[in-house]
């Protein structure tokens, strides 16, 4: 009796916190029928804040796959690289997850903002950070940096090091054994963490919203105009940009679901 009221009682948790709201966001998005809802899309600051949603995602998942998968290797193989520096950098890779990202936009500011010794240095050469796009693809980073590293490392402490020093020894270059040895076994962990930080990009609000000044048509992503029209009581519009960056995410997790029961299979 007890186990089948906890079981009904996470379902409900379970429903109120992602079914109905998503419910209640499909419904308002369609509130003024197909017409509402291809207005709410096609609107040139809806168009430009995907494209640059777009774009963020893409850089951002790029840099984090390359350095993402470097630092796990560094934190698991590099034997030069003392126990209580590995500890250190472990633990700052998981300040993203302990620090508000509204507070990593607000460093990114205080270090790179205009009035900033560096940031007044970049714009002197024609490369701003705060307000632009550089500063909005740093701020997400801050925040994905760590799904990259902690879906690789496991991997790695789990294959051990016997057969990548086996390659080494009969003479296999670093790349030769990376491609050949390492990245076989690690490929569906960095694909986890591609999807991951894809659907995490795509929703990130705080810290994008601190260093791109959610300017339309120059610094906004479909999250901060999401924010813009629930403000401007735009709700059908608000909806229907919510509705693109749920149905995303959502088919990105079930892509990662069917990923994983391939992965069974083989």
């Amino acid at each position: 009796m007890i186990r089948k009221l906890w079981i009904s009682l996470t379902y409900a948790v379970f429903g109120l916190l992602i079914i109905i709201p998503l419910i209640k966001i499909f419904t308002g998005s369609w509130a003024d029928g197909l017409i509402g809802f291809k207005e709410a899309l096609l609107r040139p600051q809806s168009l430009h804040a995907l494209m640059m949603t777009g774009i963020i995602v893409v850089v951002v998942t790029l840099l984090n796959t390359l350095f993402g998968v470097m630092l796990a290797l560094y934190l698991v193989r590099a034997e030069w690289i003392g126990p209580k520096i590995k500890r250190l950098l472990n633990s700052l890779v998981d300040l993203p997850f302990a620090v508000s990202p509204v507070i990593g936009g607000l460093m990114i500011v205080l270090l790179l903002g205009p009035n900033t010794v560096m940031g007044a240095f970049f714009e002197d050469i024609g490369f701003k950070v705060v307000y632009a796009l550089p500063g909005m693809v740093l701020a997400t980073l801050f925040v994905t940096f760590p799904l990259m590293v902690r879906e690789v490392m496991p991997v790695l402490q789990e294959i051990g090091a016997q057969q990548e020093e086996a390659a080494s020894t009969l003479g296999a270059y670093s790349w030769y054994t990376f491609w050949k040895v390492t990245w076989p076994s690690i490929r569906w962990g960095v694909i986890y963490g591609v999807v991951l930080t894809v659907a995490r990009s795509l929703g990130e609000f705080g810290a994008v919203l601190v260093v791109s000044g959610n300017i339309m048509n120059k610094t906004q992503t479909a999250t901060t105009l999401v924010y813009q029209d629930v403000e401007n009581f735009n709700v059908v519009a608000a909806n229907g940009i919510a509705l693109v960056l749920a149905a995303f995410s959502v088919g990105l997790l079930l892509l990662m679901e069917w990923a994983k029961k391939r992965k069974e299979v083989h």
